[in-house]
């Protein structure tokens, strides 16, 4: 029996449906946007993947798939900073130990377009920026070295690559 797979992201600005997309097409799976379907249509698949951007500590539109009885549930979040150099432990902790113990999680680095953002991420860039700042250089981590580099640049890391371990995971499940 073939695997009934549906990639159901949240993307403000782009990277989260890019690596979406790259996971359908890997998988030979359906494509939705969260903002196109409802908990409900997710009944029929074998295996849900989710992707949402990371904002304020917290994975954009999860919570689409918190209540799902899916057995297979896959969750992949995109962010600015780099996931080699990430603490995702404040995301985790935003999820429901429910979700954390039957969702399997992956992490992509995506961009920014400082210029596309709307007011309130701006605000939110700056008052991060401003807050790293605050401390001396010599206290930054390796992630805030970077933002305070592209800060109001355009820089894409979206990686093709980088959606592997999630595809071979996927097509490792036994249904």
């Amino acid at each position: 029996m073939e695997k009934r797979i549906i990639v159901v992201y949240k993307s403000v600005y782009g990277a989260t449906r890019t690596y979406a997309e790259w996971i359908a097409q890997a998988l030979d799976a359906r494509v939705a946007s969260a903002n196109d379907i409802t908990s409900d249509n997710l009944r029929e698949y074998d295996v849900i993947v989710y992707g949402g951007g990371l904002y304020v500590g917290r994975i954009a539109g999860v919570k689409l798939v918190r209540q799902t009885t899916c057995k297979n549930l896959v969750i992949f979040t995109v962010g600015l900073a780099d996931p080699k150099n990430t603490d995702y432990g404040a995301i985790y902790s935003s999820l429901s130990p429910e979700l954390r113990a039957k969702a399997k999680i992956f992490h992509m680095h995506g961009g920014i377009d400082y210029k596309r953002l709307n007011l309130v991420h701006k605000v939110m860039m700056a008052v991060n920026k401003r807050d790293i700042l605050k401390k001396p250089a010599s206290e930054h981590t390796d992630e805030e070295r970077a933002f305070i580099e592209t800060y109001s640049c355009r820089v894409d890391f979206c990686d093709k690559t980088s959606i592997k371990p999630l595809v071979d995971y996927i097509q490792s499940l036994e249904i």
